[in-house]
């Protein structure tokens, strides 16, 4: 049983590419049956309505909510997360189909056009507590939507600061979260060189305890934690693929 990695549009290769550095096998899932021989779920980012229409042409939706219904990891990132979502705002006209199952509300284009993608770094204390390394993570956004409200159930696992034009102090917008089985990431973790994302959400399915365990001795970036891995070559400008 492997990792499936949605592969209609986006960057579906860059997350296979994540997964093979941490010695996890992921597979391309286009069709319906292909969830019958997976253990948990990666939805890249990509063009969300783009997404959508793809996902409804194959009749995706059905069984991609229904993946989630039974319980099994399912991961969004940027156009995952919205697909992710119960509700979405600032969608095009007539909107977009939607699978479900993450109680938030999310804004599609929070933080504005292509030409407004950005980095940041996030402070992360969940995933460090759970896979080590640095206290932070470098959060690539790339016309990225942001989590405008959560429900009871959902956990916060990160946010970033946000400065209006008014003189009034800096916000929070709300950018990573876990409910049950579900992860949800507003930016691309996969176009880093940090796996400690794809090792969390490979933690998250029992099924996968003896990948993980497998895995986690030979591609644990953060043993030393005076010398990530980061650290050691040269800042880059991202993304980075394998």
């Amino acid at each position: 049983m492997a990792v499936g990695v949605l592969a209609l549009q986006g960057s579906f290769n860059e997350h296979l590419a994540a997964l093979r550095r941490i010695g996890v096998k992921g597979v391309e899932i286009r069709k319906a049956e292909q969830l019958d021989n997976i253990t948990s779920l990666i939805i890249p980012g990509g063009e969300s309505t783009t997404m959508a229409k793809l996902a409804e042409l194959h009749n995706l939706f059905p069984a991609l909510r229904e993946f989630v219904r039974m319980g099994k990891p399912v991961w969004g990132t940027c156009a995952g997360l919205i697909f992710l979502a119960d509700k979405a705002v600032g969608q095009k006209i007539g909107g977009q189909e939607l699978v479900g199952g993450l109680d938030c509300t999310v804004h599609r284009n929070f933080f504005g056009s292509q030409i407004q993608s950005f980095e940041a770094e996030l402070p992360v204390p969940e995933l460090a507590a759970k896979e080590g390394g640095p206290p932070s993570f470098r959060g690539v956004f790339i016309r990225a939507p942001a989590i405008l409200e959560v429900g009871l159930g959902v956990e916060v696992l990160a946010s970033v600061s946000i400065k209006e034009e008014s003189a009034e102090p800096e916000s929070k917008v709300i950018v990573a979260v876990k409910q049950g089985n579900i992860l949800a990431t507003a930016f691309h973790p996969e176009l880093t060189i940090d796996s400690r994302w794809h090792s969390y959400f490979m933690k998250m399915s029992p099924s996968n305890n003896e990948i993980t365990a497998a895995s986690s001795s030979s591609s644990n970036y953060y043993e030393d934690p005076e010398s990530y891995l980061y650290n050691k070559q040269p800042k880059t400008d991202l993304p980075i693929y394998e």
